[in-house]
């Protein structure tokens, strides 16, 4: 039988991505792409698909962009689509979501858990369904510390964002559906550029240190944010990693009722990181310890924030020292080539990519978009 995907959050930066990944590894299985795609996002999703069929040399009708809504009932799709897709589709991949750190409660809970519980209804529906997979995130964690599993999910923890909860929300109901349709957790760290060209569509996460150094780079004034005294891994995986190990384990059948931590298996600490970072970026290393609530009542302040580029939500990755076991990952990805690569060799090519478009408004985040 040849697959027929359905996928949602298109023409975000991972769904864009994946299609490319799944048509590089399985071309000949796949018989058609259905894209659902949010009305106000139509433009930018055609234009981007027209250049992904003419890279890959696919016919026109090879995909089809659905206008909908994941947080409407039957996603928005009228009856006669919904009765064409229903019948065909075989993979149903989830990545609609919003993952912006500083999300209003409610915003965040309508689409991550309002919206996540309506695909849940409708991949059950699905005759020809051979794989669901959902997109989550690592920090469903929350604030716990210590060693985490892959495996874990309610442990009581609380959240430093609304991000965080709603994701732990829309994953426990997706583990609902696990024993009635064959799905598959994926559990990625913060995403950063292609490991090899650097290429991301926007600056946020681990690019806010590259914010903050570009606009203040005076020796005397380049600190360490944080405890020094406390080690607090960070956790930054490039795209492309993400995107071949996703593409490998959903189609196994060992990776049924699985949730894989895509994360990286030796990461360096946060001190460790700032002090690679500033010396690819400026030739220079952080002299002094900035502590965490100074730089948040800093960034609190709305100037402050949006000249340096840096929202106040990404200090609290700073502060938790947690790891992150990924060994039914490593197994699983085992005699594949596919790995993490080390961070170090990875930030190379992500500082010169930013580099080379940090003055692009559309790839800076609007810090203060609520």
């Amino acid at each position: 039988m040849q697959h027929v995907y359905f996928i949602t959050g298109y023409p975000g930066f991972l769904a864009s991505g994946l299609i490319r990944q799944l048509i590089k590894d399985y071309r000949e299985q796949v018989k058609h792409i259905y894209l659902l795609v949010l009305p106000e996002k139509m433009n930018r999703a055609k234009e981007d698909i027209f250049h992904f069929q003419k890279a890959y040399q696919l016919d026109q009708d090879f995909t089809t962009i659905i206008p909908g809504d994941i947080t409407k009932k039957q996603l928005a799709m009228n009856e006669g689509t919904m009765a064409k897709v229903n019948n065909q589709v075989t993979h149903v991949f989830h990545l609609a979501a919003l993952y912006d750190l500083a999300v209003p409660k409610e915003l965040a809970h309508l689409t991550n858990v309002l919206g996540t519980k309506q695909v849940n209804q409708w991949v059950q529906t699905l005759p020809s369904l051979k794989r669901y997979v959902y997109f989550s995130t690592a920090y469903v964690s929350g604030t716990r510390k210590g060693k985490i599993y892959e495996h874990e999910l309610k442990k009581k923890q609380s959240f430093r964002n609304h991000y965080e909860h709603t994701k732990y929300l829309a994953e426990i109901s997706v583990r609902k559906v696990m024993n009635i349709v064959p799905t598959t957790i994926i559990r990625a760290s913060i995403v950063i550029g292609n490991s090899q060209t650097g290429f991301i569509p926007k600056f946020d996460g681990l690019y806010f240190l590259l914010n903050f150094y570009d606009k203040i780079h005076f020796p005397s004034l380049i600190p360490y944010f944080g405890d020094s005294q406390v080690k607090v891994e960070g956790n930054f995986v490039p795209s492309d990693f993400v995107l071949q190990a996703t593409s490998f384990l959903v189609m196994q059948e060992e990776s049924i009722e699985k949730t894989y931590h895509l994360t990286d298996p030796n990461p360096y600490t946060m001190r460790d990181i700032q002090t690679m970072i500033a010396e690819v970026f400026l030739g220079k290393r952080p002299k002094r310890n900035i502590p965490i609530p100074l730089t948040k009542a800093l960034l609190q302040e709305k100037m402050i924030s949006k000249w340096i580029k840096v929202e106040k939500e990404a200090m609290d990755y700073f502060t938790i020292p947690s790891s992150y076991d990924c060994s039914e990952t490593l197994k699983d990805l085992s005699g594949t080539g596919i790995t993490c690569p080390d961070l170090k060799n990875v930030l190379p090519p992500m500082v010169d990519f930013y580099r080379k478009y940090k003055d692009d408004h559309q790839k800076q985040i609007d810090v203060f978009r609520q």
